[in-house]
């Protein structure tokens, strides 16, 4: 595009369009120079938003007419549409005759919208994406078989030693590994990370912490002989600070002001050495370090693992004869056939279980269940005429599933569907109405996170942030926390729970994603660039995003963005 003389001064405030809450608002100034030879003539200014398949005419800009130029300066509030994402802002000049040709200028004053908090996870998934479960069960016993509990464990060393010792702190931490594998036995993955802190008497190289991580897993014993290989992994972790800024979270005992020191320092992306000479400078770090280091020689044990599901041979022959039979013959119990239900891993099959027991019993429980079912066959369909008529199915079954009983289980489901039909304030409603009505904690977890990533879409980022104080298994979660914390500039927190969702889940892809928009942020083109590479090389979805999002826009002026990316 030609240089231009009438529009060289045309400026957009703020520099990029960004979503706040619902709308954008900025303003378009500028002025058109009076020379003797550029003097335009009926000159005239027109704002547009032009997207790929819709242009929003934002009217004419009025002109002052000056000594030396025109000028001109509006403000605009848009309400926001999807289609904006990708869209430019146009301003056109334009003198002489109507169709005239003659000293035209078009220039763009900005691509896209700056919007982060419009990825937030809400359940909806895209092909080859994993995916996570939505809508909540009524259990058997109150405990929901579907959700994957995750707890850490940590058995303490000596300083400088890789060997196991037999004390009163690692037993007690066995008998809490013991407890935890009984109320949930069915294990999907033992993680064992041996750390060594930095002190001088933990050696210079990883061997010791791989020594730690070892010992512990010989540590577990028999507690790992029913696991395959695979669901067992081994690993360590030296001269990397992750750790540290995981105790720092919970430490009081040196201020606020001095704990962000730190952070800015664990997080400014240099090397090793140098973070380590400047923490050593601030005021109260031999403190941090007295108090802290010696919870850093240890190996971290973390379990995900589920409660124990399904029937023993005999139910399940009566299980296959109430199936088969259209009598109303029943000789299991109502219990039975909920747990049957739970530990079946099929949805059809689920489906079938809960429709039988609608025919033998007056229970919101199978008709919630039902319903929950038809949201996760939803979920996998990527055909939008399926989903709606799968939703509709699940709400006359919920309807009907309050009507019985009326429950946080129901009203939260309702809640996740009008999430999902984008009926966002509705979808809130119910899901405070939930939160009241029980004090289940998984229930409570689930049921925050939810209205934590809809905090995000209302624009009440701290209130979020508040919402997502829980250990999670699911790397959307963690992602969504990550964003809520970006969203009011705490990078210190958002890249702790970016860097959380990359652990629980590297195909995810999202947690890179997070990690590179802090880095652009904070200038680091370099590393952002690398977080880049990973959220595509996990997740092709991202691929596009990167390459259209304005907080990437300067890097895109980078060659090796197209260098690095391109060849992913």
């Amino acid at each position: 595009m030609p240089e231009n003389k009438f529009l060289k001064d045309a400026a957009l405030i703020p520099q990029k369009l960004v979503l706040d809450r619902d709308s954008i608002q900025f303003t378009v100034k500028g002025t058109i120079p009076i020379e003797s030879i550029l003097s335009p003539k009926n000159p005239q200014v027109r704002l547009s938003f032009r997207g790929a398949d819709t242009v929003l005419d934002l009217g004419i800009l009025e002109l002052e007419k000056n000594v030396a130029n025109y000028s001109y300066e509006k403000e605009f509030s848009l309400k926001f549409a999807p289609w904006m994402s990708s869209a430019s802002l146009e301003l056109v000049f334009q003198q002489g005759k109507k169709d005239s040709q003659s000293g035209k200028e078009t220039k763009i004053l900005s691509k896209g919208v700056v919007a982060p908090q419009l990825m937030v996870k809400l359940g909806s998934v895209y092909a080859d994406e994993p995916i996570y479960p939505v809508g909540l069960f009524i259990t058997s016993q109150n405990i929901d078989r579907d959700i994957v509990r995750v707890k850490d464990f940590a058995l303490q060393f000596d300083l400088g030693s890789g060997n196991y010792k037999s004390n009163a702190s690692n037993s007690r931490t066995l008998s809490e590994i013991d407890a935890f594998i009984e109320a949930n036995p069915d294990i999907l993955e033992i993680k064992i990370t041996g750390i060594q802190s930095p002190e001088s008497g933990e050696g210079k190289n990883s061997v010791l912490g791989m020594n730690r991580a070892e010992a512990a897993k010989k540590a577990l014993g028999v507690r790992l002989n029913s696991l395959k290989e695979s669901q067992i992994k081994v690993d360590s972790r030296w001269k990397d600070w992750f750790d540290l800024r995981l105790l720092l979270r919970d430490y009081n005992g040196i201020s606020t002001n001095r704990k962000d020191e730190l952070y800015a320092i664990l997080m400014n992306q240099e090397a090793y050495m140098e973070q380590s000479e400047r923490l050593r400078k601030v005021p109260g770090f031999s403190q941090v370090s007295q108090d802290l280091f010696p919870k850093l020689r240890v190996a971290k044990i973390e379990i995900a693992a589920k409660p124990r599901s399904g029937l023993d041979m005999q139910q399940s022959i009566k299980l296959k004869e109430a199936l088969s039979k259209s009598d109303g013959t029943n000789s299991l119990s109502f219990e039975e056939w909920a747990l049957a239900a739970e530990a079946s891993p099929s949805l059809e099959e689920k489906a079938v279980i809960y429709s039988k027991m609608t025919e033998f019993y007056r229970s919101a429980l199978p008709y919630n269940n039902m319903a929950v079912v038809r949201m996760r066959q939803a979920q996998r369909t990527l055909d939008p005429q399926s989903q709606e008529i799968l939703w509709e199915e699940a709400m006359r079954l919920l309807t009907q599933a309050y009507r019985i009983d009326p429950n946080p289980y129901t009203i939260h489901n309702q809640g996740q569907i009008l999430v999902f039909q984008e009926n966002y304030w509705d979808a809130y409603v119910k899901l405070s109405e939930a939160s009241g009505m029980t004090q289940n904690s998984d229930f409570i977890q689930t049921n925050e996170a939810l209205k934590g990533a809809l905090d995000i879409l209302r624009g009440d980022y701290k209130l979020a942030t508040l919402r997502f104080d829980y250990k999670f298994s699911n790397p959307k979660d963690y992602f969504n926390k990550g964003l809520a914390y970006y969203m009011i500039q705490d990078y210190s927190n958002a890249t702790m729970a970016f860097e959380e969702s990359v652990e629980q889940g590297r195909e995810f892809g999202y947690g890179f994603y997070g990690l590179a928009m802090i880095a652009a942020a904070s200038g680091q083109k370099e590393v952002a660039i690398i977080h880049l590479k990973k959220a595509i090389a996990a997740n092709r979805q991202l691929a596009d995003k990167a390459f259209r999002d304005p907080l990437f826009e300067e890097l895109r002026e980078s060659k090796e963005f197209f260098t690095e990316l391109s060849s992913n």
